[in-house]
């Protein structure tokens, strides 16, 4: 890996204000995801990041298990389906803040439980402490709706989703803001994404307010075990990419372990210990030349006291 360009005074002047934001005490700090600050696991990593000259990161998600249900669709089929169609693209007019895209976000989506570590089911949690732990209402499978059949266009029915999101595995990660506006400096972003060990499963829907369980309890066990695996194997691979970072971010070096250097930072290399060779050889002339004039005068005075 070359060096890289040093930081253009509008990068160090963002990162000395990520910095001072994420100096502050966890007690105190706060920002826009579900959880409203650092997960524990993945800080380490941040501030093994934050220590390298050119590079500054805010937050991350060091994986997690959620519940969520999905927001307010369009009554509009066609429109829906031209929402659905244009999610996540830049050349599609962003969608209403109150219907939601493919996936269920926005619209009015809300989480029923979030977790940023492993689920504990050493004990084989009963069925009503599951659910009451997943913010959800006991199996009612009978009598149960279809989609889009509730009666009521004030609570439609939405679909309960379980998830498990990983931080690391990286197939899908990219550059990103690699152009700026007219007038602003380029500050390109590598965003680090994976679905690799991601999971998802519909577990339930919510009926006229009401969040219920539509699998079995020990579905529902099975999938937090599942996620609880994929935990395990998410923290090998943050590590796995922390220290990936730190060997990439290093001076690159040569077969005998000395650093390489391309042509232009060997010429100015040389010509920095040249200009202090010369500057040393100066010196040293100099400190003669005044030795020497001192120890005329010196002979001189004890001749003259002889």
């Amino acid at each position: 890996m070359r060096r890289l360009p040093t930081p253009s005074p509008s990068f160090t002047k963002r990162k000395d204000r990520i910095l001072q934001q994420l100096s502050i005490p966890d007690s105190e700090y706060t920002d826009a995801s579900p959880k409203g600050s650092i997960d524990a696991g993945i800080r380490h990593l941040i501030d093994g990041i934050n220590r390298l000259d050119g590079f500054v990161t805010t937050s991350s998600c060091a994986g997690r298990v959620s519940v969520f249900v999905e927001g307010k669709k369009a009554t509009d089929p066609e429109q829906q389906a031209r929402l659905d169609e244009g999610y996540d693209q830049e050349q599609v007019a962003p969608k209403p803040a109150q219907i939601a895209g493919v996936g269920g976000k926005g619209g009015g989506g809300s989480w029923l439980f979030v977790s940023h570590d492993p689920v504990p089911l050493e004990e084989g949690p009963s069925r009503a402490d599951l659910d009451l732990l997943l913010g959800l209402r006991s199996s009612r499978v009978s009598g149960q709706r279809r989609i889009g059949e509730d009666g009521s266009s004030e609570s439609p029915t939405r679909l309960i989703h379980f998830k498990f999101e990983p931080m690391a595995g990286f197939r899908e990660s990219g550059a990103i803001n690699l152009t700026a506006n007219a007038g602003e400096p380029v500050t390109p972003i590598v965003a680090i994404r994976s679905m690799g060990l991601a999971l998802e499963s519909l577990i339930g829907m919510q009926t006229q307010g009401v969040p219920q369980r539509t699998v079995s309890a020990e579905y529902l066990e099975n999938l937090l075990r599942i996620a609880n695996e994929r935990f395990a194997a998410n923290t090998e691979r943050i590590e796995r990419f922390r220290l990936g970072v730190l060997e990439a971010t290093q001076p690159p070096k040569k077969k005998d372990g000395t650093e390489w250097e391309d042509a232009q930072t060997r010429r100015e290399r040389k010509r920095a210990e040249g200009l202090k060779r010369k500057a040393e050889f100066q010196k040293k002339e100099l400190d003669t030349g005044q030795d020497g004039a001192y120890a005329d005068s010196y002979m001189t005075l004890n001749a003259d006291m002889m």
